[in-house]
């Protein structure tokens, strides 16, 4: 079995550039922003970053795939990058810190593409957070200074911590009432939004959190960190990994009844 560090080493190195590129336009009093067909925002900061990455992969990874928000895919074969180049877009032009850029390799198997790479960096809150297929999961400043993170061991909704990002997707879908019914039922709720919330159900400071509509981009770095720091990733159909459409995350002690609340209609 591949061991993927290596992969990984150099997911950090995009991560470095991607950085770099994000910070030194954020809060610029300058910046670009347009607005996109499916009338979400992108800055030059979005672009400027994927094409940085592109760029670092077509050199060393020339046979890899690449899938990015931005510019699409481009190549074929069983391994597949894929890049967010900063999810958070909204925040970032207006000046919140909580945005990052997601990379992720996926690698083709008997259940499809699946993550085995990934790493979340938010050069604005100074955190980076990475996993590896089979190596659990890590947040610090580099490779040699981490702590391994772990999904809390909570196994109660009513002692449960629940993260989402807004309302109004969970309405348009009709899930709302069950929606509703969960944030009744668990203990604490905060609307982080983003990748946030996720790196937190990986370091165990929250329970559980969810959205109804996402791409993969959104999704794939964030399920293998997840998994690997021991928590559960499906869509909300209970499908594993970040093919559904949308995402259900957590300690995977609560999963099950979890899922059983946002997949109320009404």
């Amino acid at each position: 079995m591949p061991d993927y560090l290596d992969d990984l080493r150099f997911a950090h190195v995009l991560a470095d550039a991607a950085d770099a590129a994000t910070m030194g336009r954020f809060k610029a009093l300058d910046l670009k922003v347009e607005t996109k067909p499916d009338m979400t925002p992108v800055s030059e900061a979005d672009k400027a970053a994927e094409e940085l990455i592109r760029g670092q992969l077509q050199r060393a990874r020339p046979r890899d795939a690449v899938l990015g928000e931005e510019y699409g895919i481009e190549g074929t074969g069983p391994r597949r990058w894929v890049i967010d180049p900063i999810d958070g877009t909204k925040n970032y032009v207006r000046g919140v810190p909580v945005w990052a850029t997601l990379i992720s390799l996926m690698e083709a198997g008997e259940t499809g593409f699946q993550p085995v790479v990934g790493v979340v960096s938010a050069p604005a809150l100074g955190r980076r957070w990475w996993a590896a297929q089979g190596h659990g999961a890590f947040s610090g400043r580099s490779l040699s200074s981490a702590s391994r993170l772990h999904v809390s061991r909570v196994s109660k909704l009513s002692d449960a911590s629940f993260a989402y990002s807004s309302l109004t997707g969970w309405e348009d879908q009709g899930r709302l009432g069950g929606f509703l019914d969960l944030t009744r039922e668990v203990w604490r709720t905060r609307a982080y939004g983003d990748f946030w919330p996720y790196m937190m159900v990986a370091e165990g400071s929250v329970d559980l959190c969810a959205e109804p509509e996402l791409s993969l981009w959104d999704m794939a770095a964030n399920a293998i960190i997840v998994t690997e720091a021991g928590g559960t990733f499906t869509g909300l159909d209970g499908r594993p990994g970040p093919h559904s459409g949308n995402a259900a995350a957590s300690n995977g002690l609560l999963h099950d009844e979890f899922l059983g609340y946002l997949n109320e209609r009404t």
